[in-house]
């Protein structure tokens, strides 16, 4: 079996202080976007996750172990090739991808598993697995614990510049908290209420100048796709990936070919 597994961007993010448990409040309307991972699903003699080009522990391995454990599946050991097209360590999400395709492939396999479960997985494993689960345009707050889907948008284009660099989200986050800034719980409710009522995403995301502090490369990033002709230039998450939103996706594409590195991607649905 296959899946694809759209990355995403951060159209706006809105941070608070840390909460009791550590983690950061979030309001955020995520975007899935076309460029994706591609996952194939296949017995094996044990359960394992293959990624080539790409060391070090996977959310993947993860999330199938946790699917096992919470469901009871005892199906036969599967081996999972992923086929990386989402920056790594990028703030797109691509790690977070492959663990929701990763139980959305374990739950056909297994013959179907309740939505409130796969969710109730998803939030054990990372703040933007749930958001991923199903992609599409989200609301994310709580700490990426709650999901709620938003309209599809209207045809954009979306122009991804990713980096040479890597960013730690954790690393991100301390710095954000050593900047301050962060918002207020009652903003960031204001922050949901507007995005409920549909009004159009801020393009604000509090993460990016913690992200620019420790990559200083993205200021000219940033720079290269206001001038390519992009209505808006965000870091996408923490970073360092640039995206850029262009009115239409020939526009984007226009734009991607002038541009050495670029990819045109589009909304996913």
């Amino acid at each position: 079996m296959t899946e694809r597994a759209p990355g995403k961007v951060n159209l706006s993010l809105f941070v608070g202080a840390p909460r009791a448990d550590g983690l950061h409040p979030l309001v955020s309307v995520v975007q899935a976007v076309s460029l994706a991972d591609e996952l194939t699903m296949e017995p094996a003699d044990r359960d394992e996750v293959v990624c080539p080009g790409i060391d070090g522990p996977n959310l993947a391995a993860k999330a199938l172990a946790a699917f096992r454990e919470r469901t009871g599946w005892d199906g036969p050991p599967q081996r999972i090739t992923i086929a990386k097209r989402i920056p790594v360590a990028g703030g797109m999400g691509g790690g977070s991808a492959d663990a929701a395709a990763v139980l959305r492939l374990a739950a056909r396999a297994a013959g179907g598993v309740d939505d409130g479960v796969l969710h109730e997985l998803a939030v054990t494993l990372g703040a933007d697995v749930p958001s991923l689960l199903a992609p599409g345009r989200v609301l994310m707050t709580g700490a990426g614990e709650h999901v709620e889907r938003l309209p599809d948008p209207a045809p954009l284009g979306l122009l991804v510049l990713p980096s040479g660099a890597e960013l730690s989200t954790p690393a991100v986050y301390r710095e954000f908290d050593a900047l301050g800034g962060a918002r207020s719980l009652a903003e960031l409710d204001a922050r949901a209420a507007a995005a409920r009522a549909g009004q159009p995403p801020p393009p604000v995301n509090d993460l990016q100048d913690a992200a620019r502090s420790l990559c200083p490369a993205i200021d000219a990033t940033l720079e290269r796709v206001r001038a390519a002709g992009a209505d808006i230039a965000l870091v996408s998450g923490s970073g360092p990936t640039v995206f850029g939103v262009f009115p239409t996706p020939d526009a984007a594409r226009a734009a991607a070919v002038e541009m050495p590195g670029a990819i045109a991607v589009e909304p996913a649905r």
